[in-house]
């Protein structure tokens, strides 16, 4: 049924508009002979205070996160460059998810991109293209809260205007929707993109996909 409160879609970018970067930890550990969703995890073992969390909250640096990491994960069985970890973050732009943005767009919502990421060089020209879509886009690295820090929901919702109740929200990881669930956020995990855009054209009212 469509929800005529909506105001707002927010969007996770890697596992959303991105593929996966989970795909490519997998690879990389079947290449290395660990244990399947090792790299995973690491980031899920103390995932607030563990190396991850500081560099998306830009508390250390690159250097300092290849270092941290690998301690981590080398305590967890298996050793792990940080370097070797970030190298795996560049996903496939999802054309579908882009179309489906535009169309949000077209139709008068407000748009934010909430990402955790890290500080590094200039974007790919292809996301680059897709960042300037949204209304806003707030990144863990500069504003030093990270999903799921409720805080982070809070910026967002100021910098678009809106009450949460008014936002749908799309990401990969349930740990990142259940907070904003809590806020009163509708939410959609993305698996399949294409369940999740259909569910997001139920809400919207939109036609996401034929």
């Amino acid at each position: 049924m469509t929800d005529r409160t909506l105001r707002a879609v927010l969007w996770d970018f890697g596992g959303v508009i991105l593929s996966s970067p989970f795909e490519a930890f997998n690879r990389y550990e079947e290449r290395h002979g660990l244990p399947r969703d090792f790299i995973r995890s690491v980031n899920a073992t103390d995932p607030h205070t563990n190396a991850w969390a500081r560099l998306e909250r830009s508390e250390i640096t690159g250097e300092e996160f290849d270092t941290a990491f690998a301690e981590e994960s080398t305590r967890l069985g298996h050793r792990v460059p940080g370097a070797d970890v970030l190298d795996l973050l560049a996903g496939e732009v999802r054309p579908e998810m882009v179309a489906a943005l535009d169309a949000v767009i077209a139709a008068g919502y407000r748009t934010a991109c909430l990402t955790n990421n890290v500080i590094g060089g200039a974007p790919r020209p292809e996301v680059a293209d897709v960042m300037r879509r949204f209304h806003e886009v707030v990144e863990s690295s500069k504003v030093g809260v990270r999903k799921p820090e409720p805080r982070f929901y809070e910026i967002a919702c100021d910098l678009l205007d809106v009450e949460p109740p008014e936002c749908v929200f799309l990401d990969d990881l349930g740990i990142n929707l259940k907070p904003a669930a809590a806020m009163g956020m509708t939410t959609i995990k993305v698996v399949d993109p294409a369940t999740a855009l259909a569910r997001l054209a139920e809400v919207t009212g939109l036609a996401l996909v034929e």
